[in-house]
């Protein structure tokens, strides 16, 4: 239990949360609320989203709760959860150490938002069609907005996948939208909250790309009621980052043993080409001094190129 207490506190803010919630919610649904009628109902009706028109005007929070609850049984409800909480992990850890715990949680919200309202619009556009209208429940359209906003942000990010090997995550996203539109929606999945997901995704990818922040409001959660730029002042927070980057720099080179890897952005090939090292020293420098917000996007780019594999 110990060494599970240590990674969980190792873990980054935003994703810890999500993790927690998510997790919390599936035992708790698994071990009391699916065993007593009135509980299970309720959920079903209540919490997990039911797109259709006008009942879901009157109880909006479904648009996001449903993002949290993953209502499966047996081994098909525990890959739900596991793969779910799996990509968000991998795809979200050295991002949010980058981009702070407010962009994962923001951009969690406007995939499950995104997601929904896809869902209840074409639910209300094709009210006969099967798969646009069932109780849709699970974190797969919050996760797929995660990973469309990496792969636009970061052009270049790559990711190691096994029997396929190392392919560029925007890929990994077009493949998902693929499977999706030829397999999956004969199976029960929910195609249009992973096409609302990864819609969001790509506007706030591109947002950020340059130079924007999509997700700004979300960080009055992690800020003792306002948003906090990290600074030189802000000693145990800019600390914490800067053990993170260390451990990250410390562990380049070794080999993981997990299903899939994250790699970063290989060395771009523009006339400033280099070999790392130094400019890395200089931007740890520079955080020190003046803080992650003082950083260009470029420099932000090379501590992305220099982090290490985040093991599944």
């Amino acid at each position: 239990m110990s060494k599970f207490n240590l990674w969980y506190a190792s873990q980054p803010r935003a994703l810890r949360l999500l993790l927690t919630i998510n997790v919390v919610a599936y035992v708790v649904w698994l071990v009391f609320l699916i065993h007593f009628r009135p509980t299970a109902e309720f959920v079903y009706l209540h919490v997990a989203l039911n797109p259709g028109l006008p009942r879901i005007a009157f109880e909006p929070w479904q648009l996001l709760t449903y993002a949290f609850l993953h209502l499966g049984t047996g081994l098909g409800g525990m890959l739900h959860i596991g793969f779910n909480m799996l990509w968000m992990m991998w795809i979200g850890k050295d991002y949010e150490a980058l981009h702070g715990p407010g962009r994962i949680l923001g951009i969690y919200v406007y995939g499950a938002v995104s997601g929904a309202l896809l869902t209840v619009a074409l639910h209300a556009a094709f009210p006969d069609v099967q798969l646009f209208s069932g109780i849709v429940h699970g974190a797969s359209g919050a996760v797929m907005a995660l990973m469309a906003m990496v792969a636009i942000h970061h052009p270049q990010q790559r990711i190691g996948l096994m029997f396929i090997g190392v392919v560029r995550l925007i890929h990994v996203v077009i493949g998902f939208m693929v499977l999706d539109i030829l397999f999956l929606s004969a199976g029960g999945t929910s195609v249009s909250a992973h096409l609302g997901g990864i819609a969001v995704g790509f506007v706030c990818g591109k947002i950020a790309f340059n130079g924007g922040d999509p997700t700004r409001w979300a960080n009055v959660f992690f800020s003792s009621g306002r948003p906090r730029r990290r600074s030189s002042r802000s000693g145990d927070a800019q600390g914490g980052f800067l053990n993170r980057m260390e451990g990250w720099l410390a562990g380049r080179g070794k080999k993981g043993d997990g299903q899939a890897k994250i790699h970063r952005m290989q060395p771009s090939k523009r006339k400033e080409e280099h070999d790392g090292t130094g400019e890395v020293d200089r931007i740890l420098d520079k955080i020190s001094e003046k803080g992650y917000d003082a950083l260009s996007e470029r420099e932000k780019k090379i501590l992305l190129n220099a982090g290490g594999k985040g093991e599944a």
